[in-house]
Formats: structure tokens, C-alpha cells, sequence
């Protein structure tokens, strides 16, 4: 199913045709990860649905079709999150499975985003905490960011000490690296806490071209 065929259907019809596909299904390997996310506009969907509509995305990459968030386009990425309400973000990250991958790839995609000529000399290792997670004893999953000589690079777990810690519930987050909260803003509402060299922190993010909405 081309990128034509998709744009006729809304988004509700893009998720209840998700539903139906199967793993085996010879559409599924015409489909264009982009052109789907595209047209799924949470604007258009409730809660529920904007969760079953990437759920049903995770299931058919799990099942080996060419569906992995890896393939999406950082702008078209930015977009789903941009236009989701608090309380679709919310739900996505109750999702255990969903939670893990979506973070995952923000992480992943860290080293790509990262500008060089922004960052200088400038070194360090960040801790993030990001609340409300059901498979972590203490309810944080953990991510840390080490940036240094030219690069970055980022990884689920902790290995080094840190030069700042930075604790942030992940609708917060995802708001934060889309370019739709304001770091400050978040600090001083006690939505995003700071441990450490808070300088460094507050310099951090413009180390990053952080992609926005395509549309």
C-alpha cells in the first residue's frame, strides 16, 4: 500500500487497517513507515486509539515487517509527539512495551541530533531519570548521555559518575526534546529537577539540533 493509497484513508481507517494486517500479509511490505505515521494525526484520534495505533506499528515491526521507529524521519517523529495531547503521551508511556521502545530510540538517535561545533570542549556525563516506570524497582528508567571530544553517545544504564542528573517524567521529556517545553519553564514549575553542575545542564541542550514538526 503506497503513500497515495494512505493518504486517502483518515486516521481512524489507518488504524483499524492496521488491525487487520498480518505479519504474512503482502501489504504490509509495501508500506511506508513514513507515510503512515503521516497520516496518523493524533489530533484526529482519542487517547485509545492514538495508543492502539502504535502498538499496532510496534507489533508488525516485531514481526519482522519494515516498521521499526528506527526508519522514521526525525521531523515526522517530531510531529506525532508535537501534536499529542498531555494525556495521549501519558497513555503511550503507560504502556510498558511502548514506553521502553520510544525511549530507546530518542536515546539512540542522541548521537545524530548532536552538534560538535556547538559543544566546543565541553565535556561531561548526564544521568537521566525518567519517572513512573513499572519494570524499575524504584519506578525511574535510566538513560545516560556522555558527551566529549567531538561526540556523543547515549545508552540505557548507568557506567560513570555524572556531571549533572536530571529527573523528568517522560511526557515532560518528550515535550522537552521535540522543542515544545522550555527547559526553564520546566525547572522552575519543579517539573524538571536538576542534580549537580545545573550550568552545564542549562547549556546542554543547545549541543543538539533537535528536530521539529514537518507539518
Amino acid at each position: 500500500m503506497d503513500s497515495e493509497s494512505l493518504s486517502g484513508l483518515s486516521p481512524a481507517e489507518l488504524v483499524d487497517l492496521l488491525e487487520t494486517l498480518d505479519p504474512d500479509d503482502d501489504r504490509i511490505r509495501q508500506l511506508d513507515l513514513n507515510a503512515l505515521a503521516t497520516g496518523i494525526d493524533p489530533r484526529k484520534l482519542g487517547r485509545a486509539d492514538f495508543v492502539r495505533a502504535l502498538s499496532q506499528i510496534d507489533r508488525l515491526a516485531a514481526a519482522g515487517a519494515d516498521l521499526e521507529l528506527s526508519t522514521l524521519d526525525p521531523e515526522i517523529f517530531a510531529g506525532l509527539i508535537t501534536f499529542a495531547s498531555k494525556a495521549q503521551i501519558e497513555s503511550v508511556m503507560a504502556h510498558d512495551r511502548l514506553r521502553v521502545r520510544i525511549l530507546d530510540e530518542i536515546f539512540r538517535r542522541l548521537e545524530a541530533h548532536f552538534r560538535p561545533d556547538r559543544a566546543g570542549s565541553a565535556s561531561g556525563v548526564v544521568h537521566f531519570r525518567l519517572t513512573g516506570s513499572r519494570a524499575e524497582d524504584d519506578g525511574y528508567d535510566r538513560y545516560e548521555a556522555i558527551i566529549g571530544d567531538g561526540r556523543a553517545s547515549a545508552r540505557r544504564g548507568r557506567t560513570t559518575d555524572p556531571r549533572v542528573t536530571i529527573t523528568i517524567a517522560p511526557a515532560d521529556f518528550l515535550k522537552l526534546i521535540t522543542r515544545n517545553a522550555s527547559p526553564p519553564m520546566l525547572f522552575m514549575t519543579g517539573k524538571l529537577k536538576l542534580r549537580g553542575d545545573i550550568a552545564f545542564a542549562a547549556g546542554m541542550m543547545s549541543f543538539f539540533d533537535l528536530p521539529s514538526a514537518s507539518r
